[in-house]
């Protein structure tokens, strides 16, 4: 196989959502209650839902930037490349990238529903979320059958609720749903709690996926406010191994030995020392914990392997240890349009790290394509040719459009302006700076 025969599933995207997200699915009072993107005097983009200010219109959507401009953010929608939130620029981005399916968490509005989730009128929330699944799935996903992986967000602060949902979207289409790793930070029941279990069921009977994103729920810590920056960069995907060990508990995976989780920018080279670490502490300490592993008389790393996947963006390590991670187990993520997108040369940087494996053909179809489409219950298929979507044609198709993948310097809010390492203080200072100054605009408004 070589580089251009590749066929890649991206499981790990965003959307900038875009101001008029909401125009096609609801009208009336719905419409004008929505969440609505606005601007500010000094020509400033931010959305407000039910008083809710939030100030990022595209949270680390710097792709298509000199690598200077990583660190700034993004405050209105002229500064983000077109494909952040055009559906149709960014199949061109997509193409350009060699990438044939994506599969696209929301961004500032509807990643893990958050803004649903805070609102006061969690009726007209419902609906809202609801109107934004919609979308998703109509006008975004459905512009382009079989290039966009459906993901929906979950009203998980009402239990029938959610599961009324998680049937409607069943019946539409999903077979992804994304959750909080850790729903306590939302002021909800642990994910032990019998108040899920109605829930989990009613995703395993639909025969749908739970998504993990890194960082909704056990976000990397920052050491202190004078650390430099990258020490926090560096530590976000480890982060995301508190949640799955947490999941690793889970009573509901010995219940539905079909229920199926992805852990989405999380890479994979951690993945087999948590498995040994499990292993080894459950050998230890299993007969005075009461561990649920020795009573069913399985260890946590089997079942790891049987109920999560795991993506990895750059992780040459975890790839050259694909059989202690599992070669079913793992897919490939670009994370477009964040500062991690390797875009437009992630089919270089991925063939790059395939390279330095042994890995078989088979087994390369497998990361790139083959255990997205299992995993995520995807055929792309299903509408297109397989050879429409290989790299090389995703390629051609960017090259007759004649796609400019020329970095461009955008501007936007800045961390420093000093001469020295940036800090963990510098990026959280920006934007609290920024909430502040959004809040007292609406006080004198």
């Amino acid at each position: 196989m070589e580089m251009n025969d590749m066929v890649v599933i991206s499981t790990d995207d965003h959307i900038c959502e875009p101001p008029n997200l909401f125009d096609n699915q609801l009208s009336g009072e719905l419409l004008a209650t929505a969440p609505k993107l606005k601007t500010d005097p000094r020509g400033k983009n931010y959305w407000e839902y039910q008083g809710q200010l939030k100030g990022s219109i595209g949270l680390n959507a710097v792709v298509g930037r000199p690598f200077e401009e990583y660190g700034m953010e993004p405050t209105a929608l002229e500064q983000l490349r077109d494909g952040c939130y055009d559906v149709h620029a960014r199949i061109d981005d997509m193409d350009v990238n060699g990438i044939a399916a994506s599969m696209c968490f929301g961004n500032s509005i509807a990643f893990d529903g958050a803004t649903f989730h805070k609102a006061a009128d969690k009726k007209l929330a419902l609906r809202h979320m609801q109107a934004y699944n919609d979308w998703h799935y109509e006008e975004w996903c459905g512009a382009y059958p079989g290039r966009f992986i459906p993901i929906g967000v979950l009203p998980t602060w009402d239990q029938q609720a959610t599961i009324d949902e998680i049937n409607r979207l069943g019946k539409k289409g999903f077979r992804v749903l994304q959750m909080n790793e850790n729903p306590t930070v939302q002021g909800l029941p642990s994910i032990h709690n019998d108040y899920w279990n109605p829930i989990y069921k009613a995703i395993v009977d639909n025969d749908m996926t739970i998504a993990l994103h890194i960082g909704s729920g056990n976000p990397a810590p920052h050491a202190s406010m004078e650390t430099p920056i990258e020490a926090w960069i560096s530590t976000m995907p480890l982060s995301v191994s508190q949640g799955v060990s947490d999941w690793l508990q889970l009573d509901e995976l010995f219940q539905y030995p079909d229920m199926r989780i992805i852990v989405s920018e999380g890479s994979i080279g951690w993945v087999p020392y948590l498995m040994e670490r499990a292993d080894f502490s459950n050998w230890r300490h299993g007969v005075w914990t009461k561990s649920r592993f020795q009573a069913n008389n399985i260890k946590p790393s089997e079942l790891l392997k049987r109920h999560f996947c795991h993506c990895f963006l750059w992780d040459p390590y975890g790839l050259k240890n694909l059989g202690e991670v599992g070669e079913d187990n793992v897919t490939y993520e670009v994370d477009y349009p964040h500062s991690d997108a390797v875009w437009p040369d992630a089919a270089e940087m991925l063939w790059q790290q395939i390279k330095g494996t042994t890995l078989t053909d088979e087994q390369i179809d497998k990361i790139t394509h083959r255990n997205a489409m299992n995993w995520l219950r995807f055929d792309p298929f299903e509408h297109n040719r397989r050879e429409d979507l290989t790299v090389g044609a995703c390629r051609a198709r960017a090259k007759a459009k004649g796609v400019d993948v020329t970095p461009k310097a955008s501007g936007g809010a800045v961390p420093l302006t000093e001469d020295r390492p940036v800090t963990s203080g510098d990026i959280m200072g920006m934007f609290a700076e920024h909430a502040e100054r959004r809040a007292k605009e609406k006080e004198t408004a």
